[in-house]
């Protein structure tokens, strides 16, 4: 596969260093390591590898990737990895997509609490699901769920929400029986969403009585108990959004829809149509429009483009995709088998493991012409930027 026509890494290359001059004290040191790191990626900055075809001969250099998560060509490989891991979790049963997004006003002050709020939104979801699924009106089983975060809409624009994968059934409060939902349904969704909305105040007026909330720029009078307790008003009354889409079909298409979702960025090279004297001009869909005239051109000035891009820089450390209930880290493995017992599935022979290496490994790079591996030549150091005069 050829490389794209244009790239993110192009536009910071071209225009990040006049733009950046001009936003300096406005950028943060993450958003800062991020265009140093998407300009860099597979150049010979970072370094690489001189490789030999075993078949052909056919020689070539590789530059290593910067493997930022948030640079639109690290991602393929991290998605690809982190799939083998998740295959042995999947259950013969129905999965269902579940999202809950933030109201625009609650997403401005997100922003400028990206840890605290961010956070706050996967565990009252999880908290959400968790809850309606135990109630014995409407299932009555312990659940499990992968939840990933996105923080933009298909504009670049901030529009945070979390994606949640969620097996259709859970375990028996007791821990006897399989509880699977009704065919082709899972929880009401109008019920999600009145319990999340409530929820995620309560925490959120927790959060602002205890001081972890910082207001910036316009939203500095929201310090005021008073004013923040007026700006909830509406918000109790609004609707929140909660969307639940049709079931899977099977657990194969469970991995191809989140191959495209847990390691996505903000836009993917494959978006970008021209960057010329109308600016950085993309590909994005209108969710308000319908069939054809959804999909649309949209053109930015660079520094907007590069701005909105950065919006969605995460905190460091901060961890996107997360797994509760069933499904939660410490107890996932216990709980898959003995859910696979009560569902009288085969347990996964030890070859099956996404723990066990394999026998025979996959060569890392293989050659376009023929297919054999390359072998590595000669490494390539990279360039070694000066931090401080020598002494």
């Amino acid at each position: 596969m050829g490389r794209p026509a244009l790239e993110v890494a192009d536009i910071f290359r071209i225009h990040g260093p006049g733009w950046r001059e001009a936003q300096r004290g406005h950028l943060s040191l993450a958003q800062l390591k991020v265009t140093s790191a998407i300009t860099q990626c597979r150049s010979a900055a970072l370094g690489g590898h001189v490789l030999r075809c075993d078949g052909c001969g056919t020689e070539q250099i590789s530059y290593n990737s910067c493997r930022n998560r948030h640079c639109p060509k690290c991602q393929s490989s991290a998605a690809q990895r982190w799939l083998h891991a998740r295959q042995a979790d999947l259950l013969p049963v129905e999965y269902y997509h579940v999202v809950f997004t933030l109201p625009a006003p609650v997403a401005d002050i997100a922003y400028q609490n990206k840890t605290a709020l961010y956070g706050l939104l996967f565990d009252v979801a999880a908290e959400v699901l968790q809850t309606i699924a135990g109630d014995a009106r409407h299932l009555g089983a312990r659940i499990g769920a992968t939840l990933v975060l996105h923080t933009w809409g298909s504009a670049m624009t901030h529009h945070p929400h979390v994606h949640g994968i969620v097996p259709g059934g859970g375990l028996s409060p007791d821990g006897t029986r399989w509880v699977a939902c009704r065919p082709g349904f899972f929880l009401p969704v109008r019920v999600l969403s009145r319990l999340f909305r409530r929820r995620f105040l309560e925490e959120l007026q927790r959060l602002h009585e205890s001081g972890e909330l910082k207001f910036f720029g316009e939203h500095e009078c929201l310090a005021d108990a008073a004013a923040f307790q007026a700006w909830l008003a509406p918000l109790r009354q609004c609707e929140w959004v909660v969307y639940a889409k049709r079931p899977f079909a099977g657990p194969a298409a469970v991995l191809a829809y989140l191959s495209l979702y847990t390691h996505r960025v903000a836009i993917s090279n494959s978006r970008l149509l021209a960057m010329d004297e109308r600016g950085i001009t993309f590909r994005w869909k209108d969710y308000r429009a319908k069939g054809r005239t959804r999909h649309k051109a949209m053109s930015l000035t660079p520094g907007e483009f590069m701005r909105r891009f950065l919006l969605h820089v995460l905190p460091p450390g901060f961890h996107r995709i997360r797994h509760y209930g069933l499904l939660a880290n410490g107890s996932r493995r216990e709980n898959l088998a003995i859910a696979r017992e009560l569902l009288r599935v085969a347990p996964l022979a030890p070859s099956e493991s996404a723990d066990e290496p394999s026998a025979t490994p996959t060569p890392t790079v293989v050659c376009a012409h023929c297919g054999h591996a390359m072998v590595v030549l000669q490494i390539l150091a990279r360039d070694c930027s000066i931090r401080a005069p020598p002494t």
